[in-house]
């Protein structure tokens, strides 16, 4: 029970913690100042969420996202939010090669040769199914979680911050909402694949509760960091090296290889929500359908992906209030829909 829950627990993180995040970027544009309430409202939004994605995935025992949306969102917006999923899947997917190609040129490697490895690496992967992918979760995440905390706890007692100053002041409390919607999409995906492998109710409190704690904790200790240096970060394309400036350059190091594993991650999970849903409509095996989703992929890494996200996510951001709002209301509407 606890070995299963914690699988699907990394698995969630996996998905959730992605380039944007382990930068610091993503938490730094929703949270920042006065977001003590906003970060616990979304440890408590998210937990909820993935505890629901879970079980509707578990009582269907789906393999791909379809059954799960549909439960989630209703029959007559299901055809809008699967395509939706899709290309946000596709793009996401497709930002996180390019991500590795920019981070291999970082290290004065060809932008090709970044590109190549993620995608070697992304097929290497799924040749044994999806097991490939659970297993290097529970490797790789320990190893990304204890890095990125350990340098956070150290910025913390160095500087001699306090964790729990202004708690006072909330104002940035709707932050939560915004921020977990963000996250939901990707987890449906990801969670409506893994359904017929899920065993007990257990397993899923202990995935959905761990999560939740882990990357609350995580994001508050990291905004925290994050607010001290508040100046600088208009400096950083990246927020994180503006606290690891202070440290060797060793650590640099590290950490930008820790980052790279939370592009791998990120894609890993989109490619394995893409094929999932694929080969409900495409029977091939999962390793085959990865090569052509990623010959599809590799050549739109060079285009400019900004008008299209400039376009793409304030849609998602809407789509996805509705979805989290359906998520944390879901035991009071499946009622109603019942006594209909």
């Amino acid at each position: 029970m606890w070995r299963a829950g914690l699988k699907w627990m990394f698995l969630i993180i996996g998905t959730t913690i992605g380039a944007g995040y382990a930068s610091g970027r993503e938490l730094w544009q929703f949270f920042g100042h006065e977001s003590g309430l906003a970060i616990l409202l979304f440890t408590l939004f998210f937990s909820i969420c993935c505890n629901v994605i879970m079980n509707v995935s578990y009582e269907k025992q789906s393999t791909d996202y379809l059954p799960v949306l549909r439960d989630i969102v209703g029959v007559k917006l299901t055809k809008l939010y699967d395509v939706m999923i899709f290309l946000y899947l596709f793009t996401t997917t497709v930002v996180m090669i390019a991500g590795s190609g920019a981070t291999g040129q970082a290290f004065n490697f060809s932008y090709w040769w970044g590109v190549l490895v993620i995608a070697v690496c992304l097929i290497i992967l799924f040749l044994k199914d999806i097991s490939g992918l659970l297993v290097m979760n529970q490797v790789i995440l320990p190893l990304l979680l204890g890095g990125l905390l350990y340098i956070l706890l150290i910025f913390t007692m160095d500087q001699e911050l306090s964790m729990f100053s202004h708690l006072s002041e909330q104002r940035n409390w709707t932050a939560a909402f915004p921020f977990t919607a963000l996250n939901i999409l990707p987890l449906i995906a990801v969670l409506g694949a893994i359904g017929n492998k899920v065993r007990s109710k257990q397993e899923i409190w202990i995935a959905s509760l761990g999560s939740g704690l882990i990357l609350g904790t995580i994001s508050f200790i990291y905004n925290n960091s994050l607010i001290q240096i508040a100046d600088e970060l208009l400096l950083y394309e990246i927020p994180l090296f503006a606290i690891l400036k202070h440290y060797p350059f060793g650590m640099l190091i590290f950490m930008s290889i820790l980052l790279w594993f939370a592009i791998f991650t990120t894609a890993a999970a989109g490619v394995l929500g893409i094929v999932s849903r694929l080969q409900s409509i495409i029977k091939m095996p999962i390793w085959l359908l990865v090569i052509l989703i990623l010959v599809a992929m590799i050549p739109l890494t060079t285009l400019g992906f900004s008008t299209l996200i400039s376009y793409i996510y304030p849609v998602y951001g809407i789509l996805n209030l509705y979805v989290l709002t359906r998520l944390l209301l879901y035991p009071y509407w499946k009622k109603m829909e019942e006594r209909n």
